[in-house]
C-alpha cells in the first residue's frame, strides 16, 4: 500500500480508502461486510470512509464491530454529517445543534472516542456558514475529531469557508471528498485548482462509476444479476445515468487499453484517478472480499500520458464536466 498526505496537513492516508456506502447494513450481510474490512486490513489499508446517513446508521455500527480490536492509532476514521438521521427537523443540515448532536451518535456507533476526519456531506444553505464553521470548530477542539473536511461542496463554498475560518482563526477545511471518475470529472475546472492553492486534497468517491468502469455491464443486455444495477434498495439509482449504450460501449472500448497496462478495468479506473495529484485517495467499497484485493493493486501504478490520452479520446463526449454537476439541497431533505 501507498500512502499520501491529506492535503497540505502532516496527516497521512492509504491511497485505497476503504467505503462503506450503500453497502454495510444494508446490500451485504455483516459477516460478508467483516470480511471485506479484514481483507482491507489484510491489503494494507488504513483508512476508512462512512456517513452516519449509510443505511440509516447502521453502516457505522457494522464499521465499528469490524474494527473493534485492531489498534486504534493504526487506523484513520473517516464520518460526516448532514442528510437526515432522524424524523425531526433538526435530526438534518449543519446546524449547530445537528451537528453536535451526530458527531456523538457516530462516534457510539463507531466504539471510538475520536475520528480522524469530520465531513459536511452536503452544503446546507439554510444555516449560517459561520455557525457551521464554529461548531466544526467546536468538535475539534473538543478532541471528537482531528481534522474537517466537506464533501460534494462547490469550489466557491469551500472558498467561503476558508475565509470565515482564517478570520476567526478556526480550523481550516483540509479535504474534499467529490464524486471523481474518468466518466465524471466535474471537479476538475473548479474545485481542483482552488484545493491545489488551498492545500486541500481529494478523497474521491466512486472511482469505478458504481461499477460501470469494471467493463461488466453490456450494451443490449440487462445487466448481471446481484450487480449495483440491480439493486433495488437504491444502488440501481446511481448506476443507471451511465447504463446506457454509447457510454457501455465506449467502456468496452477501454478494455485493451486496460490490457495493454497489465491491469484490470477496475484496477485501471482507480489507478487513473490516483494520476491526479490533488488526490489523496480513491475509495473503493466492495461486496466480496476478492474485490477489495482486486483494487488494492492500483495503488503506486503510473499510467503513461499517452495511455491517459487514448482513455480521454475512446471516452469522448459521455465524460461529464460541467461544475453545476456538484449540487447541494436548496432546502434541507
Amino acid at each position: 500500500m501507498e500512502f499520501r498526505y491529506l492535503g497540505r496537513s502532516g496527516l497521512k492516508i492509504s491511497e485505497i480508502a476503504y467505503g462503506n456506502w450503500i453497502t454495510h447494513g444494508s446490500q451485504v450481510e455483516e459477516d460478508a461486510a467483516r470480511a471485506c474490512v479484514a481483507a482491507a486490513l489484510d491489503e494494507g489499508i488504513t483508512t476508512f470512509d462512512t456517513a452516519d446517513v449509510y443505511a440509516g446508521t447502521r453502516a457505522e455500527e457494522v464499521l465499528g464491530r469490524a474494527l473493534k480490536g485492531v489498534r486504534r492509532e493504526s487506523l484513520e476514521i473517516f464520518t460526516k454529517v448532514y442528510w437526515p438521521t432522524g424524523p425531526g427537523p433538526n435530526d438534518r443540515g449543519l446546524s449547530r445543534k445537528h451537528i453536535m448532536e451526530s458527531i456523538n451518535g457516530s462516534l457510539r456507533r463507531l466504539g471510538t472516542d475520536y475520528v480522524d476526519l469530520y465531513q459536511a456531506h452536503r452544503f446546507d444553505y439554510e444555516t449560517p456558514l459561520e455557525e457551521t464553521m464554529r461548531a466544526f470548530e467546536d468538535v475539534v477542539r473538543q478532541g471528537k475529531a482531528l481534522y474537517i473536511g466537506v464533501s460534494e461542496w462547490r469550489a466557491e463554498e469551500i472558498e467561503a469557508a476558508l475565509k470565515i475560518a482564517e478570520a476567526r482563526g478556526f480550523d481550516r477545511i483540509i479535504s474534499s471528498q467529490p464524486q471523481y471518475s474518468m466518466l465524471h470529472r466535474v471537479i476538475e475546472a473548479e474545485v481542483v485548482p482552488l484545493c491545489e492553492r488551498e492545500g486541500i486534497g481529494q478523497i474521491v468517491w466512486s472511482p469505478i462509476a458504481q461499477g460501470v468502469l469494471t467493463g461488466k455491464y453490456l450494451p443490449g443486455q440487462p445487466p448481471p444479476a446481484g450487480s449495483r444495477a440491480t439493486d433495488a434498495q437504491g444502488g440501481a439509482d446511481f448506476v443507471k445515468a451511465w447504463m446506457g449504450d454509447d457510454v457501455l460501449t465506449r467502456v468496452q472500448n477501454l478494455k485493451p487499453i486496460a490490457e495493454e497496462a497489465g491491469l484490470t478495468m477496475a484496477q485501471l479506473a482507480v489507478a487513473w484517478v490516483l494520476q491526479n495529484p490533488n488526490v489523496s485517495a480513491a475509495i473503493v467499497g466492495a461486496s466480496r472480499p476478492e474485490q477489495v484485493r482486486d483494487n488494492v493493486k492500483a495503488a503506486g501504478v503510473e499510467l503513461d500520458p499517452a495511455l491517459l490520452a487514448r482513455i480521454d479520446a475512446t471516452l469522448g463526449d459521455v465524460i461529464t464536466r460541467d461544475p453545476a454537476n456538484t449540487q447541494s439541497p436548496a432546502t434541507r431533505p
